[in-house]
């Protein structure tokens, strides 16, 4: 079906996984939540990782993951927020798929998320997820090959999500 992993990306919050997860469905195709599988790598919440080993430790971790996915047949693959702020994790990304910022508000993002799950918002409350956003932002943008903006109700942006998928890749329906 693709000939190379789609990778969304951006802030925690944004609707990586909610999209990636029903788009992939829709799509017929393999997903991977990056922040999932390190869960069961070391068997304990993001929110334990961070406690445990550090912040490092899990990013270190998310390198692994994206150097052994470049091994693997492609994939519709979320990322943790963080992923793509270390350069190295950019051209893992960009040298075995697409990268696909998922681009929504940040007032939305804040009414939805749940800080207590998010290690790294949990620390500094909204004030601090209003810094994180401006300090990513630009790299999330400057990264991407596709800026999504996620503004839409769910359902109609997992149907939009899989037609920008589908023209980039060339994947039409029959009757399309």
């Amino acid at each position: 079906m693709l000939d190379r992993h789609v990778f969304l990306t951006g802030m925690a919050g944004c609707g990586k996984s909610s999209l990636g997860s029903r788009t992939a469905c829709r799509m017929q195709m393999p997903y991977l939540d990056m922040d999932e599988a390190l869960v069961k790598q070391f068997q304990l919440t993001v929110p334990e990782i961070f406690s445990r080993y550090g912040e490092e430790a899990f990013r270190k971790a998310e390198t692994n993951l994206l150097i052994w996915l470049g091994s693997q047949h492609p994939m519709l693959v979320s990322t943790g927020g963080g992923c793509v702020m270390k350069p190295w994790n950019q051209q893992l990304m960009r040298s075995s798929g697409l990268i696909v910022l998922i681009d929504r508000p940040l007032d939305d993002i804040l009414k939805d998320i749940r800080l207590e799950d998010r290690p790294l918002l949990a620390r500094n409350g909204a004030e601090g997820v209003r810094k994180m956003y401006q300090d990513r932002i630009s790299v999330y943008r400057s990264t991407a090959d596709i800026i999504f903006p996620n503004t839409d109700a769910l359902e109609t942006s997992v149907q939009r999500l899989e037609q920008v998928l589908r023209q980039r890749f060339g994947l039409y329906r029959d009757g399309e």
